[in-house]
């Protein structure tokens, strides 16, 4: 097994094409196991993995749950509404204490954005970022990509549409510096109170691949996989948005924008999905979702992750 040149998983932004590409041929091969009669492998045993939850999110703590149990990895569950950090405890003191019972690698999901670069700062350990304040949310993307080359063979030269709540969006962020480094050309599609003031800064310069379409219409026209993002209600303001409705009529994806799409485009979302606003039901269900695969591809995703940092650290 070759090694990450990155240490630790912050974000995309920075990340090489070696690596992506090593994450994303790693995750096809723990795609497969999945699917095998026994889905466990002892790649992680003897290792100890904890996640360190202070926000609420069942998809990507099961997943990363779900992948650490089929290394073979021992898994300890942290959540703040049940610890000292309650009590005023500090998050160094709370990293300290956590690394004091020989940890290795600490994945993590909080509110503030840089959260698990300061950890790696203050740590011994491997820290993975599960998602950080309005910043990124890496295996989201990566199990996106994944995804997207299952169906479609490369990201080289594909047209992916990223559609809502940029400005809130972890996930876009993550997918706009990952697939462009793949090669793919990245449309972002949303209203104007929900873009990024600086959305010049978004973009790598060194690779571009970039448009902004404020009109849905044209934003699918030739895109090859369309990712719905989840509106961020509990990060914005109530006035960034007149109504639901207005949303969804201007940003949802419906029969009528399909038809506007490629006949094989793909619908993505990286869930939970408020349904009759980002997406409606019969699209969220219907033949071009894959929806379903990508959550199955997110555990194959953060196996292939957790195994390529421990860097051969692991026994077996």
């Amino acid at each position: 097994m070759s090694s990450l040149e990155t240490k630790h998983l912050f974000g995309l932004r920075g990340v090489s094409k070696h690596d992506i590409r090593m994450i994303l041929d790693n995750a096809k091969q723990f795609r497969e196991i999945l699917e095998r009669p026994v889905k466990k492998v002892p790649s992680l045993r003897g290792m100890t993995v904890v996640n360190l939850f202070f926000e609420n999110s069942t998809r990507t703590r099961t997943s990363f749950e779900l992948a650490e149990k089929r290394l073979s990895a021992d898994t300890v569950n942290f959540t703040s509404s049940n610890s000292s950090v309650k009590k005023g405890e500090t998050l160094v003191d709370t990293l300290r204490n956590i690394e004091a019972m020989k940890i290795d690698i600490v994945v993590v999901r909080h509110k503030g954005t840089g959260v698990p670069k300061f950890l790696a700062d203050n740590s011994n350990a491997i820290i993975v970022n599960a998602g950080d304040g309005a910043h990124e949310h890496p295996t989201q993307a990566l199990l996106d990509m994944l995804t997207i080359e299952q169906k479609l063979g490369t990201l080289e030269g594909k047209n992916i549409t990223i559609v809502g709540d940029i400005r809130h969006s972890r996930v876009a962020r993550s997918n706009l510096w990952g697939m462009t480094t793949m090669g793919a050309h990245v449309t972002l599609c949303g209203p104007s109170t929900l873009v990024p003031r600086n959305r010049e800064l978004l973009v790598n310069p060194e690779v571009g691949n970039v448009t902004w379409e404020p009109d849905l219409n044209k934003a699918v026209q030739n895109a090859d996989a369309i990712i719905a993002l989840r509106l961020q209600k509990e990060r914005m303001d109530d006035s960034l948005l007149p109504s639901m409705r207005e949303y969804r009529n201007t940003f949802g994806i419906t029969h009528e924008i399909l038809e506007k799409a490629k006949d094989k485009v793909l619908i993505m979302h990286p869930g939970p999905i408020n349904r009759g606003v980002e997406l409606d039901s019969e699209i969220a269900d219907g033949e071009h979702s894959v929806i379903l695969e990508q959550v199955t591809n997110g555990v194959a995703v953060r196996m292939a992750v957790l195994y390529l940092l421990a860097g051969g650290r692991a026994n077996g």
